[in-house]
């Protein structure tokens, strides 16, 4: 009996105490959200981001979490989270002003119209709810001023002003307006007034120095600087705005003075400043010192690790940096920017599939990163899978616009695919602060030059000549001379680049061309031969001499080239595609056939070396071997024309015809201005006995390339169809291309053409 009112007691007991650790959501709920506080004031903004997560579970229709999430993903830099988490507080409780404030000020920071009167719409909705808000007035005059509305946005800014004359975010955005509509003695009062309201701020006077630098107004500016330390004199700002002028003034002890003092500030973003002043310096060796030191003091800086690994890098200290990195990643797995510098040293060397993997990881925890998206794309620029490439880099641009080397990056694969009529607008659309960049103008010159509009081109060369000789700029002004027949000015602009670089094979390919045009090729092959002799260290330019010698005739020059490219980069896969075409044209089947094996082993995502294997195989007639390396070709790149259009070709000679046009149709897609393409469906449809449409084909293969197999195609359907007359021109113009082709021979005596 004792027993039972024992259990029967632990029972009561148990019950009781779980009763009373039960709390209500709402308890939880604001438990959570005070941990997750205290968190983002030691900054530590993961296991905020916890907390507020669990309080967000806890109240999933309460829109409080979700603000403090976007307040914690914003401060870690989450742009694309934060404002997820801000919009869904607004959903919750569209009078969260807080939350609809930050949705605003997101949203000010676009260039789309629709986007700007919404952050206009939000900001003025909570003024009315709140209106002795600054900062609602702040982000409305913010709006109204880069939708235009500048008089509306001043009148705000100033209303900002009246209830709080301290206020520095009204009185500089106020300056901004003024400066922009040139009234400079508006910007310079407003920027004044906001100086003598808070005389013991340093802020208004950097500001105000700051806008006096703008004008030119150097005496002014530094006066201003000085004044900012004066009243602080560990004001970083103001130490790095006088350290860049001390620069600028060639007063370079007194500027790594004050670059030595900026460092030394306690808050974290200034301790790499020296290292990267003297890294900027030409004194590399005592920057990478300084970072060395910096990351043995702090392990767990991630920006100060970054900058020392990007130093041995840029000094080819790349085991020093595997090292460094490798240390990381065993301490943390998951450290996302050790893996993002990892993957490109793993792109450096080409090894893809580690680069892509460690890039997916990435993705995994940072999706928002532009930055992996576009070391994606150049990974499957490395595997020859140019459709994948452009699709990465444009969900680069898609999630930051501001990211200039996929815009760059995407330009230059546009132009090299034959798209530069999509470049101009591609360009157009990069943000206003970036149109003036280098490369940017350097890009749209290359696409109106390749659209024929040379006059526009001519200016934007002339532009980049104005700030220097820039390679890039000299090879595009060689190009235009060239076409206007000034050989004798475009030979020494191209020796000038190729002095600058003499990697440089753009040069030598239009310096080819130069001496092409006057009939001179012999010549040019020469001069190329003698360039490629005082540069046989150059990879680069012994591939192209290769290419160039095969191209026109000389074998044996072209072998040697490209044995003196595998020489020099031992790593070099196009220069052993070389010697694999050369040996399949001599019918070294044998040696072809060892070198390709040799290639798709230690390349096995070479999509080139797949298709020469498959080549290969055609040739030595084994043609399902054949397909099984275009299929292969295809599982690496799935948008390779020339794999879809060769596989077709191959089926329909296989009787197959009706699997090779699912992949000619394909083909035509990605290339639809490809004779080969046409020739390809053509042949198709001939295979299938759909005569008429084969003749279409045909003529529009004829008519954009024609060859002597495509006149003989073209031939053999017409003579199908009943229309003997051009049956038999397009066979006559077929042996007059190729007199010896065995096909064309054969159908003529068939059909009654003895002459």
């Amino acid at each position: 009996m004792m027993r039972r009112k024992r259990r029967i007691l632990g029972i009561v007991v148990a019950v009781a105490l779980a009763g009373g650790c039960a709390q209500s959501p709402q308890t939880k709920a604001a438990k959570y959200l005070e941990k997750g506080k205290k968190e983002c004031q030691t900054k530590n903004y993961a296991v905020a981001i916890l907390h507020f997560k669990n309080a967000m579970q806890a109240q999933p229709r309460d829109a409080e979490p979700y603000y403090q999430l976007g307040l914690a993903y914003l401060a870690s830099n989450d742009i694309n989270s934060a404002a997820s988490y801000f919009l869904k507080a607004t959903e919750l409780n569209p009078n969260h002003t807080a939350a609809q404030l930050k949705v605003a000020e997101m949203m000010a920071t676009s260039r789309s119209k629709a986007v700007l009167e919404e952050a206009q719409k939000r900001s003025q909705e909570v003024l009315n709810l709140l209106p002795e808000s600054i900062e609602a007035l702040n982000i409305l005059a913010i709006t109204e001023l880069r939708l235009g509305n500048s008089r509306s946005a001043e009148a705000h800014l100033e209303q900002a002003l009246q209830k709080a004359p301290s206020q520095l975010k009204s009185s500089v955005a106020l300056a901004y307006s003024r400066f922009a509509r040139k009234d400079l003695a508006g910007a310079e009062q407003a920027l004044k007034q906001a100086v003598a309201q808070a005389p013991k701020s340093p802020e208004p006077n950097v500001y105000l120095g700051g806008f006096y630098l703008a004008l030119g107004r150097t005496a002014d500016a530094e006066q201003q600087f000085r004044r900012a330390l004066q009243i602080d004199p560990k004001h970083g700002p103001a130490l790095l705005e006088l350290a860049a002028m001390l620069m600028r003034a060639g007063q370079t002890e007194q500027a790594e003075q004050a670059y030595r003092q900026v460092s030394a500030l306690p808050e974290k973003r200034y301790r790499p400043i020296h290292a990267l002043y003297l890294y900027q310096s030409g004194k590399s060796d005592q920057a990478i010192a300084e970072f060395e030191r910096l990351t043995k003091d702090d392990p767990s800086d991630r920006n100060v690790r970054t900058d020392l690994v990007s130093s041995y890098l840029a000094l080819n200290r790349v085991h020093d940096a595997e090292k460094v990195l490798t240390t990381a990643l065993q301490k943390n797995g998951l450290d996302v920017d050790a893996l993002l510098q990892r993957s490109r040293i793993c792109l450096g060397s080409q090894k893809y599939a580690e680069a892509e993997a460690d890039l997916n990881q990435v993705l995994h925890f940072r999706r928002d990163s532009a930055e992996a998206h576009y070391l994606l794309a150049m990974v499957q620029l490395g595997r020859g899978r140019t459709t994948i490439q452009q699709q990465e880099l444009g969900e680069a641009l898609r999630l930051d616009p501001h990211y200039l080397p996929a815009r760059i990056e995407l330009a230059k694969t546009l132009i090299a695919s034959g798209g530069a009529h999509s470049v101009l607008p591609l360009l157009d659309q990069a943000p206003e602060e970036q149109k003036q960049a280098t490369s940017v103008i350097t890009q749209r010159n290359w696409a109106l030059m390749v659209l024929g509009q040379a006059a526009d081109a001519r200016k934007g060369v002339d532009a980049l000549l104005a700030t220097g000789k820039l390679p890039d700029a000299l090879l595009q002004d060689a190009i235009l001379k060239l076409n206007q027949k000034d050989n004798t000015r475009s030979r020494a602009l191209l020796e000038e680049v190729l002095r600058q670089n003499p990697a440089d094979t753009r040069a030598l390919s239009v310096l080819v061309q130069s001496y092409a045009i006057e009939n001179q090729m012999p010549a040019g092959l020469q001069k190329v031969r003698e360039y490629a002799f005082q540069q046989a260290s150059l990879a680069p330019v012994q591939q192209f001499v290769g290419v160039l010698l095969l191209a026109n005739g000389d074998p044996q020059g072209a072998r040697k080239a490209f044995e003196a490219a595998r020489a020099a980069d031992a790593g070099l896969v196009w220069a052993d595609l070389g010697l694999v075409e050369i040996d399949l044209r001599e019918a070294k089947l044998d040696d072809a056939r060892k070198r390709l094996s040799t290639v798709v082993v230690s390349h096995p995502e070479s999509v080139p070396g797949q298709l020469f294997f498959a080549q290969l195989e055609e040739v030595s007639g084994k043609l399902e071997a054949a397909a099984e390396h275009y299929h292969k070709a295809l599982a690496l790149d799935s948008g390779n024309a020339l794999a879809l259009n060769n596989l077709a070709y191959l089926l329909a000679n296989n009787q197959q015809p009706d699997e090779g046009l699912k992949y000619a149709q394909q083909a035509k897609q990605l290339a639809p201005d490809s004779p080969a393409v046409d020739d390809t469906l053509g042949w198709i449809y001939y295979q299938k006995g759909m005569y008429s449409l084969a003749v279409t084909q045909f003529r529009s293969a004829v008519s954009k390339g024609a060859t002597a197999r495509r006149q003989y195609h073209l031939a053999m359907a017409c003579l199908r169809v009943g229309d003997e007359n051009q049956g038999r021109q397009a066979l006559e113009a077929a042996l007059r291309a190729d007199p010896k082709l065995p096909e064309a021979l054969v159908t003529r005596q068939m059909f009654g053409g003895g002459r």
